[in-house]
């Protein structure tokens, strides 16, 4: 984690593709066995139809790192993977999947639901063990994780100023009233922005939440983080001279979405 030491962020770049084990099934939709009439048809082949419009604007290019939930079936009903099975959202960079599940993702905007039929010339072409034929997913789009937020540059007229130069704004509320102290252990997801918007490290799109010392992190992640209660999710500015002091990258301001998970 880089708050605590120096580590890159890191992610695998992974394609769909079929799961080991028995995950529950999902029936099948209606038209799976062929796209219907009033689905839409890219030059490449892809169908698609919205099943439920989405409420961003902004989407995906493929360099854009996503968080989605999908379930896959052939065309004769049998559910050959899905993340809604499995309880957990799957994150992947947009190019990393196959060539029709990256072109539905682009035509999406966050929130919306749409069903995709891939051609297997968009899907894996005749791979042996990856599902043969052509494909059906229904996916939704829950969002771009590696996206800054819009007010990244510069803390909004709403944010709240300690003496130290910490800035900071609540975007969801937590529970119960008990705030860590700096000699806590805290769980957290995050993600840190610098403020040209590039992201530099993220526990969202690993998957997996990090667990550290509050006292041995960056001066700001330790006030900030006593700001909050368990459950709340909160962006930070962070001054340099409360985070690397110009010794080291990640330079500047920073800027972090942090959602308290536990208190230890």
């Amino acid at each position: 984690m880089r708050l605590l030491a120096a580590s890159a962020f890191v992610l695998a770049s992974i394609a769909l593709s079929a799961q080991t084990g028995a995950p529950a099934k999902i029936a099948p939709p209606p038209d799976v066995a062929a796209p219907p009439a009033d689905a839409v048809k890219t030059a490449s082949g892809l169908a698609t139809k919205v099943i439920k419009p989405g409420t961003g604007h902004d989407h995906p290019t493929p360099t854009d790192l996503v968080t989605v939930h999908y379930t896959g079936w052939h065309t004769d009903g049998a559910m050959f993977d899905s993340s809604v099975a499995r309880g957990t959202p799957s994150i992947f960079p947009v190019k990393g999947v196959i060539a029709g599940f990256g072109e539905g993702l682009q035509l999406m905007v966050v929130d919306e639901k749409r069903r995709l039929w891939i051609p297997e010339s968009l899907a894996y072409k005749g791979q042996v063990g990856k599902p043969a034929g052509m494909l059906v997913f229904d996916v939704e789009l829950i969002s771009m994780p590696n996206r800054a937020p819009a007010d990244v540059k510069a803390p909004p007229s709403d944010a709240k100023h300690t003496p130290s130069g910490l800035a900071y704004k609540a975007l969801s509320d937590g529970v119960g009233g008990r705030h860590p102290k700096a000699s806590n252990t805290v769980t957290v997801h995050y993600t840190g922005w610098t403020t040209d918007g590039k992201m530099f490290d993220s526990s969202v799109t690993r998957g997996q939440p990090t667990t550290f010392p509050l006292d041995q992190v960056i001066p700001g992640w330790t006030e900030g983080l006593q700001l909050m209660v368990e459950g709340q999710k909160m962006r930070f500015w962070i001054p340099e001279s409360l985070a690397y002091k110009g010794q080291s990258a990640p330079y500047g301001m920073l800027v972090f979405d942090v959602e308290l998970i536990a208190i230890k």
